[in-house]
């Protein structure tokens, strides 16, 4: 009998792993990082997160859409707006990580284990919208600065997937200290207006959605803490940039701004 044939289910299982691994197959494993593991790096992990994520976008949508339940008083277009937003965005990071990224694709790129402060910031935002809607709802009045706060956070969502997109394989979650092959300097298009479009679009991204839900304190707070983690992530960031493209680099920064304010 040939060595070839499988002899056993074990050996049948083995057999059929090995002929699919390089093949276009449904993965989670990125090349290049161990993913946390926080959250099950599997198929079935991501098509639940998506499923769920899903959810939430359809009833945000639908509230937004509809301009929310007038006999339910938490249930406004602008809470609708923000659901919608934030499961959009983690949605989106995962579909363009995979659509133009494959390589760095995990179930980490959900950013959905970005620290627990993350996750108490947005709750803290939903827990000062409801709080303020229910005590004084003519806070939340001002139908204007919603208005902002939504195209603020559609163009930065914008943004963000189109600096995604457009460096593909360049870009990376997690910021690289050691120069590929395969790098190269991207400055055309969205990356000639902004030298970090996916940070701003970000930045922007999430103080939209604090003022699509009207929060003052929120709005604030956001600003304060994004704008000081991405200055310090821009600097790190850029002293390996320097190193793995040297003066081309040098001449990018000097040319093109980063388009966070006070963050040259």
């Amino acid at each position: 009998m040939s060595a070839d044939i499988p002899q056993n289910f074990e050996d049948r299982l083995r057999q059929r792993a090995s002929a699919t691994r390089n093949a276009n197959t449904l993965e989670t494993i990125p090349m290049n990082h161990q993913p946390h593991e926080n959250i099950p790096n599997t198929p079935l992990a991501a098509s639940t997160i998506s499923f769920v994520l899903g959810c939430i976008f359809s009833l945000g949508l639908a509230l937004f859409l509809t301009g929310g339940i007038s006999d339910r008083w938490w249930a406004t277009y602008q809470l609708g707006f923000f659901l919608a937003a934030w499961s959009g965005f983690h949605w989106g990071e995962f579909a363009v990580t995979a659509g133009w990224n494959r390589d760095k694709c995990s179930v980490d790129s959900f950013l959905l284990d970005n620290g627990a402060m993350y996750h108490v910031a947005n709750g803290t935002a939903v827990v000062e919208y409801l709080i303020t809607l229910y005590l004084k709802p003519s806070l939340k009045a001002h139908s204007y600065i919603s208005t902002i706060g939504i195209i603020m956070a559609v163009v930065g969502q914008t943004l963000r997937a189109a600096a995604m997109i457009q460096a593909s394989t360049n870009f990376s979650h997690i910021v690289a200290f050691r120069k590929l092959p395969s790098h190269q300097l991207v400055t055309h298009g969205v990356y000639s207006v902004s030298r970090h479009p996916s940070y701003a679009g970000f930045f922007y991204w999430a103080l939209g959605t604090q003022l699509a839900l009207q929060n003052p304190v929120s709005s604030i707070a956001f600003v304060l803490v994004l704008w000081r983690f991405f200055s310090r992530r821009i600097k790190a960031e850029e002293k390996a940039l320097v190193n793995f493209f040297g003066e081309e680099y040098e001449n990018y920064r000097r040319r093109v701004s980063t388009n966070i304010p006070f963050i040259r």
